[in-house]
């Protein structure tokens, strides 16, 4: 009757095992594997991808050499950038003998090696890293060597300058010094007597035919021999220039720029380191001279050289 009764209730008798669904479980052990699985892969190739990785028994080789080819290439690519930036470099890295020469062809080597071993590429990746250092102390170099360069040209720009101004400074020492220096300036009003023939020295205004002035010029041992010019600037009462083109006054400047108006120029022979005496110049105007007290200056190179006055009664 119990047995009936467990029947017809549906309730299992205490000898039948319960059934278990194991499909839900399954399911999640399996996205956990593939999980894994692609974690394991992406992972690998991180490590790969990376400058250094480790290369065991369990390595895909044929990833790795592609990996450490890349990195060959890579550094290749950085001893191209610096050839041509150092003569002293260059050679090294050029040199048949050298041992980046032989670096490249040990890696090479061992790279295009159609079964190479783990072995195999451990050493290429050894030797990759090495040739990598050596690209690294050049890179230094050329760095530090650029610097120098930066600090000499800079350097010479500033000597450059210096020389320029120095020389700037030179010449215009040598344009002074080759400025004549007049002496003993001496200015005589001439009366004419006897149609010309005779010259009487006067201060009477109403009588002076000639303003002649007379000085020496002394030696000079900067001017080269050979052609000079002395401007001379003759200003009457109240400061008014003599001039008349015709009698050779005009325009030229003084060491300034500025225009500088001239009575009359006297252009004269010089010898270097010679001393010249009672060298003359004479104004004569077609106007009567003004009673009053006349101002001379002397200009030569643009520089004042000399004056002195005299006076009409």
């Amino acid at each position: 009757m119990n047995q009936e009764m467990n029947q017809s209730t549906g309730t299992p008798s205490a000898q039948a095992a319960p059934k278990k669904n194991y499909t839900t479980l399954l399911v999640v052990l399996l996205a956990i594997s593939v999980i894994a699985n692609i974690w394991l892969m992406y992972n690998r190739k991180q490590v790969v991808e990376q400058n250094t990785f480790l290369i065991t028994e369990n390595t895909d080789l044929n990833a790795a050499k592609d990996t450490l080819q890349g990195q060959y290439d890579a550094a290749l690519a950085r001893l191209d950038e610096l050839t041509g930036k150092n003569a002293e470099l260059d050679q090294m890295v050029k040199d048949k003998d050298g041992e980046i020469t032989k670096l490249k062809s040990d890696i090479k080597s061992l790279l295009t090696k159609r079964n190479a071993t783990v072995s195999d590429l451990k050493k290429a990746q050894s030797l990759i890293a090495t040739l990598n250092t050596k690209v690294k102390t050049y890179e230094e170099r050329i760095a530090e060597l650029e610097k120098e360069n930066t600090v000499l040209t800079e350097g010479n720009n500033r000597l450059n300058q210096q020389n320029d101004s120095l020389s700037g400074e030179a010449e215009n020492l040598r344009k002074l010094g080759s400025v004549l220096h007049i002496s003993n300036i001496r200015m005589e009003p001439i009366n004419l007597k006897k149609n010309g023939e005779k010259e009487v020295a006067t201060t009477k205004a109403k009588k002076v035919d000639i303003l002649r002035v007379v000085f020496d010029i002394d030696e000079n041992r900067v001017v080269n021999d050979g052609p000079a010019e002395i401007y001379v600037i003759i200003q009457g009462v109240e400061g008014k220039l003599l001039s008349n083109a015709a009698y050779g006054s005009g325009v030229t400047t003084d060491a300034d720029g500025n225009a500088l108006n001239y009575t009359v120029v006297k252009r004269i022979n010089l010898e270097k380191g010679q001393r010249m005496t009672n060298v003359t110049v004479d104004w004569k105007q077609e106007s009567a001279y003004q009673k009053g007290d006349y101002n001379i200056s002397f200009y030569n190179n643009g520089y004042k050289i000399g004056s002195g006055s005299v006076q009409l009664k």
